[in-house]
């Protein structure tokens, strides 16, 4: 890979005064190099093998209310200089320009999210052995499983961030993830189970056993399901597991709280800061700098060092998720939540890990308090509108609770409701936290996150079914 620390900084300093010339507020270098692999087996075959380099690099200048941005695939003076021109020449001449500061030296944090083993020295006879043995326990859980995909995929991203304040930051990122799709199939009866691990770590993170483990949950998942009745409808309690329930909080809530929908008005958490937007019980963070986390990194992709952001504190409404720009405008501090697929996208607010802070409650409890209800596992996919906080979500597993019980398997069901509403209402919360896996879309672009939680129950929740 290109040694990105040996960069000139004199010329990058260059670039950025070529870049502000004819006015501007800030300007940006976001040099990238990424290398990546990927596996994927599937009806017993290794059908896809994917990877590659990506090398490039990005010249970003803001001028008041205005972004102008430019890349480049070439890593050189001509293709920074090529993009530092392409930006300078779309403001408008005499625009006032603030300048550039003397670049610092370079920052890292190399320790945030260590890497025991690079997956670059594990041979890809090893990997394949993973996908292979994750199928062979997949099929291993009954003659109704049917289909069985199984993938891994890992990444190393180094990132050079230079800008016009005088920041300059490296970061070193390595990610690494195993996933299962299992189909069964009884009669005319399918169902699917999904299960992952992941996390901005290395290989150390998977073995034969992890392999087997994320695969058997993901065929059990499916192969329970067959035996699903449909789904009551109604008005009735309904707790959400750990791990895969943080998405409803993730999708429902957490891009509400993203910064540039706030300043488009586009969200019902807009002018709601010091206002009560849950239970009291319930305090909720985005944390970018979960160690070893799925979506953490060591600094944000406009050099900011990603942190533990409070977003609701027993109920109240803290903050939001800001980048640079919308921070800007608000009169904030950014994040750590300036984040780009890479180094062909504009930088926006996302997430990171977004989740509800767990309780003291044992799970168990969760489940005994509540007579009758409906116990989501796992959630599909689903629909939100963030200007209103309504939703609508697909239950991928499903389960009735009868007599303080989880019983039968329900298929065919869905969570509808809105976003402050849910959290309000909010009763309970255990203390077995949980994080899963996920990339997060929008605006056309996909990052790493995580969603997670612990065991909650929602006193109240529409469930749509069938039944």
């Amino acid at each position: 890979m290109t040694d990105l620390l040996a960069f000139d900084t004199g010329l990058l300093k260059a670039m950025l005064a070529r870049a502000l010339r004819r006015g501007g507020d800030f300007a940006e270098i976001y040099i990238e190099d990424r290398e990546s692999l990927g596996l994927r087996l599937e009806d017993g075959r290794i059908e896809q093998t994917s990877g590659g380099r990506e090398l490039g690099a990005a010249v970003r200048l803001l001028s008041g209310e205005h972004t102008f941005y430019a890349y480049s695939d070439a890593v050189d003076e001509a293709g920074l200089t090529a993009a530092a021109d392409a930006v300078a020449a779309a403001v408008s001449a005499g625009a006032p320009s603030a300048g550039v500061v003397d670049l610092g030296a370079v920052r890292a944090d190399a320790g945030r999210n260590p890497v025991l083993m690079p997956p670059s020295e594990v041979a890809i006879t090893r990997k394949a052995d993973l996908v292979r043995a994750g199928d062979e326990a997949a099929r291993a859980v009954g003659a109704e499983i049917v289909q069985a995909t199984v993938g891994y995929g890992d990444t190393r991203q180094r990132v050079l961030i230079v800008n016009s304040l005088g920041d300059a930051v490296f970061d070193d990122r390595t990610r690494t993830r195993f996933i299962a799709q299992v189909v069964a199939r009884r009669g005319e009866v399918i169902q699917t189970g999904h299960e992952t691990v992941g996390g901005s770590a290395g290989f150390e993170l998977l073995d034969e056993a992890t392999a087997r483990g994320v695969a058997e949950t993901a065929a059990e998942k499916a192969r329970v399901m067959l035996d699903a009745k449909p789904a009551p409808v109604g008005a009735m309690p309904v707790v959400l597991a750990n791990g895969f329930g943080g998405t409803l909080f993730h999708e429902a809530c957490g891009h509400g709280l993203e910064a540039d929908a706030i300043a488009k008005g586009a969200s019902i958490y807009a002018g709601k800061l010091g206002e009560m937007v849950a239970a009291p019980i319930v305090s909720a963070y985005d944390d970018g700098s979960l160690p070893n986390g799925w979506g953490s990194q060591a600094f944000d992709d406009e050099g900011v060092p990603t942190q533990k952001t409070l977003v609701i504190e027993e109920g109240r409404l803290t903050g939001y998720l800001y980048d640079r720009l919308r921070a800007r405008e608000a009169g904030a501090q950014p994040t750590g939540n300036g984040r780009r697929q890479s180094f062909r996208h504009v930088p926006i607010p996302r997430m990171t890990t977004t989740y509800i802070a767990p309780g003291d409650a044992d799970p168990a409890d969760v489940i005994a308090s509540t007579p009758k209800g409906f116990y989501a596992r796992s959630l599909a996919g689903g629909q939100v509108e963030p200007a209103s906080g309504n939703f609508v979500f697909g239950v991928a597993e499903g389960y009735l609770i009868e007599d303080g019980r989880v019983t039968a398997p329900l298929r065919g069901a869905t969570l509808v409701g809105n976003g402050i509403d849910i959290l309000m209402k909010i009763d309970l919360i255990a203390g077995d936290f949980d994080v899963k896996t996920g990339v997060c879309g929008k605006d056309g672009q996909g990052v790493p996150v995580g969603t997670g939680q612990a065991t909650l129950r929602i006193a109240e929740m529409t469930v749509g079914g069938t039944g």
